[in-house]
């Protein structure tokens, strides 16, 4: 059986129904900007028939105005209009970084090349001619809204992986800090520690040959050595912890504490240091109760004292004092006769890795990665104080933090 010839009617039912095909997925809000209104009527229903929004402007004024408040999904541009051209009202709307990702299609009457080679040069990303076949606007519609629809998915997830890569990269940082914090914070008094054993190993050598191995320590020795420990496991601990549960910050434990106990801790542990180097320490008597944790302080003792006896010669005068201050809390200062330190030193002392990034350090004994500084501020600022330094070069440093003082419990 042949096909049949279509009637005019079956014809328009046919090319009707072949653009609903082609257009039933169409979802969203094209704004149509055209000083004609037989044009406006006709676009406004075949865009309306196939389930698209439709804003209305006659000129380019008002649909720039009308963007302010509805960002519509595509723009349908009419080039000859009273006022400001559809030329114009593009640059317009690519000038804004409101609207300039908005896809806009020129429909134009002017078919010199040039003509359509402006409009895209200022940011259209198509172009109708008048007058224009229904099936070629829907299509070109659909196009650019999947284009626009698929650029924006893209964009979404390209920010999603870029959060993804910073919070790795956070991440990172933060456990590179912690292992720095680990073997930094544990160097010192290990090394102490080892330097004590030396000492003694040292003075057992005149010993007889049948006694030589059997070494007697006194038992403040002992006890030290007890505590030593005790207290590289505590900041282990702390390091875990802080680790564990806030990668950026310190986790501490504050109870009423006598500071001056946790000064000879510090002390202890570095005693080899203070006696390799001659170094003259004073040490304050009498001071207040604070409410603090111990271990975190006292690896702020540390980090000064030692630091002071790493970048400075030998015979070296360190005074620690504290006090209260006005504001009712523990002032405690390391002061030393050193080399001191330029004020840009002093300005960036307290940052990460400050010291290893700076390259005017040719009058110190010896560069550090400049994170026990860094940590001796975090330590302070969870216990609610600060810390600062002054310093005047070939005259010495003074480095201070406060503490809050103990709370009064019942």
């Amino acid at each position: 059986m042949s096909d049949r010839l279509l009637s005019p009617i079956d014809k328009t039912t046919d090319k009707t129904s072949e653009i609903s095909n082609l257009c039933q997925a169409l979802e969203g809000c094209v704004l149509v900007v055209d000083d004609n209104p037989t044009n406006l009527s006709v676009l406004v229903n075949l865009l309306r028939d196939v389930g698209l929004r439709v804003l209305v402007a006659t000129d380019g004024e008002s649909a720039i105005e009308q963007t302010q408040y509805v960002k519509p999904d595509l723009i349908l541009l009419d080039v000859m209009m009273p006022g400001i051209d559809g030329f114009e009202t593009c640059q317009r709307l690519k000038a804004n970084i409101e609207t300039t990702k908005i896809p806009i299609i020129f429909m134009t009457a002017l078919s010199e090349t040039v003509d359509k080679v402006r409009g895209l040069s200022l940011g259209a990303m198509d172009y109708v001619t008048k007058p224009f076949e229904h099936e070629e606007v829907l299509v070109r519609i659909r196009t650019h809204l999947t284009i626009a629809k698929q650029r924006q998915i893209i964009e979404s997830q390209n920010l999603d992986l870029q959060n993804e890569v910073g919070d790795r990269k956070r991440a990172e940082e933060a456990l590179t800090i912690f292992f720095h914090a680990v073997s930094h914070d544990l160097r010192n008094p290990v090394t102490g520690l080892i330097m004590v054993l030396d000492n003694l190993i040292k003075a057992n050598q005149n010993l007889e040959n049948n006694i030589k191995d059997n070494i007697i320590l006194p038992r403040t020795t002992l006890d030290r050595m007890r505590q030593s420990g005790d207290r590289q496991l505590a900041l282990i601990n702390s390091l875990l912890e802080s680790h564990s549960n806030n990668v950026h910050g310190i986790v501490i434990h504050p109870q009423p504490t006598m500071i001056k106990e946790v000064i000879q801790a510090a002390i202890d542990d570095l005693q080899g240091f203070l006696e390799e180097t001659e170094v003259d320490l004073q040490v304050p008597f009498d001071l207040p109760l604070t409410d603090i944790d111990a271990a975190s302080v006292c690896r702020v003792f540390q980090n000064l004292i030692a630091n002071a006896i790493k970048h400075n010669p030998p015979n070296l005068k360190l005074t620690i004092s504290a006090q209260i201050n006005p504001e009712n809390m523990l002032l405690c200062e390391v002061n030393d006769n050193g080399v001191g330190l330029t004020r840009e030193q002093s300005e960036h002392l307290f940052e990460l890795y400050a010291q290893g990034k700076s390259q005017n350090n040719l009058n110190r004994r010896s560069l550090s990665l400049g994170l026990g500084l860094y940590i001796c501020r975090q330590i302070v600022q969870a216990h609610g104080g600060e810390i600062g330094v002054s310093s005047e070069l070939n005259v010495g440093s003074r480095f201070w933090f406060t503490l809050p003082i103990a709370l009064i419990r019942q």
